[in-house]
């Protein structure tokens, strides 16, 4: 099977559909010549030129207003934030403009916008380059979020992400960059409305998101030797959230485990506790619904710290054993 690295399937899909559509383009800070703070757009620039791949000034505010005005005049733009931190200077953009604009006029206008942005922690980044952000729009109406989790998904969430109608906000995980799949040649979508069973249990749910999929992925094997059965789900897409396989799912185990790295406080994690206790899945559960997140503390540039501020694999294991063994 064909494999590429998730950033190679990024950049796979962002050549095929710029290739194919002259709508579509890139801007953002050394995008072009230096091919991006993670390597994503490396060669593009000098296969789609300087018209096509726009290196910025040192301003979000304007990446992301420079997008909202290509979206409403027909073009898809797809944007890059260095690092997600740095989102917190285009939220006007993004909050009062992007996601408001196509209802504010009836639908009559398009924000067809992407605006992509590597988060998390793991690579020594510290406080200023390492943060979770993604609830933060969660919370916007008008706005979908994406977290692919694998390069599969990476590639096709992105191609639907470009031609959405709508503005997303996709954020790719620093530490997956490196990691391999299976990735088809030719062009293909995820659609931005479907969770994915990753593994399929008995025991217990677990819903994971980004690099947390992974690590659950790794836990499931251990808890495997146990006689511990996980089910993983992964959303994709945090907005808009499939919850029906969730809600499946945890019908079957009566247990539930939400992973997440931005801290729990605010998390994503409660949204996915509120729906499976809002919904029957409630009448099945053999035990509380547990979250398992980032500490509520800056990301630290030590490296020992910087592990123990969010979730491995080591702690996934030990919060499932205590689900299944019912120690809560």
């Amino acid at each position: 099977m064909r494999e590429l690295s998730y950033a190679e399937a990024l950049r796979e899909c962002l050549r095929q559909t710029m290739a194919a559509d002259p709508s579509v383009f890139m801007i953002g800070e050394d995008i072009g010549v230096y091919g991006g703070a993670f390597g994503v757009s490396a060669g593009l620039l000098a296969e789609f030129g300087e018209e096509r791949i726009i290196d910025t000034p040192i301003s979000e505010a304007g990446i992301a207003g420079a997008c909202i005005g290509a979206a409403l005049t027909g073009m898809r733009p797809v944007g890059e934030i260095q690092f997600m931190d740095f989102v917190t200077l285009s939220m006007e953009q993004l909050v009062l403009q992007a996601a408001k604009i196509r209802y504010m006029f009836g639908g009559k206008a398009r924000v067809p916008l992407v605006l992509r942005m590597p988060g998390g922690s793991g690579t020594g980044a510290a406080a200023q380059h390492s943060q979770s952000l993604e609830n933060w729009f969660v919370h916007v109406p008008g706005l979908k979020v994406v977290m692919p989790s694998n390069p599969y998904d990476a590639k096709g969430l992105l191609r639907a992400a470009i031609y959405d109608d709508n503005p997303v906000i996709f954020v790719e995980h620093k530490l997956l960059y490196k990691t391999k799949g299976h990735v088809p040649e030719e062009p293909y979508e995820v659609p931005l409305t479907k969770s994915h069973v990753v593994r399929e249990g008995n025991d217990l749910t677990i819903v994971a998101t980004s690099i947390m999929v992974q690590r659950a992925l790794h836990a499931a094997e251990q808890l495997a030797q146990e006689d511990i059965d996980v089910e993983i789900i992964d959303p994709r897409t945090l907005k808009p959230l499939d919850t029906d396989p969730i809600i499946a799912s945890v019908k079957k185990t009566g247990r539930a485990l939400v992973v997440h790295e931005a801290v729990k406080i605010g998390g994503f994690g409660g949204e996915v506790v509120s729906c499976i206790a809002e919904s029957e899945a409630f009448d099945y559960l053999e035990a509380p619904i547990r979250r398992l997140a980032g500490k509520d503390v800056p990301i630290p540039y030590n490296r020992t710290l910087e592990y123990h501020a969010v979730p491995q694999v080591e702690d996934v294991v030990s919060e499932a054993q205590k689900l299944v063994r019912g120690e809560y």
